[in-house]
């Protein structure tokens, strides 16, 4: 699997994209969640689906602390490769 940022970022943006019943494009990966319209029961499916896919525990400190993609996607790139190391 692809740990790298960016298919993290587009791995992301496809999952909001279909919760959200909008094309993946619209997902901005630098936008605050609030913009892009997902709640905290959204962010916390977001949270559940990464851990499962990456293995990596994303606490939920961290996803609301900067809550974009772009910040998820760094933490869990991050976090993927320390345990593969």
């Amino acid at each position: 699997m692809d740990t790298s940022k960016d298919a993290i970022v587009t791995w992301c943006q496809e999952y909001l994209a279909d919760l959200l019943q909008v094309p993946a494009e619209a997902v901005d990966p630098h936008a605050d969640f609030d913009r892009l319209g997902v709640d905290s029961a959204l962010a916390v499916s977001l949270l559940m689906e990464v851990e499962e896919r990456y293995g990596v525990e994303l606490p939920p400190e961290a996803l609301f602390a900067d809550p974009t993609l772009d910040a998820v996607a760094e933490y869990l790139h991050t976090h993927a490769e320390r345990s593969v190391a």
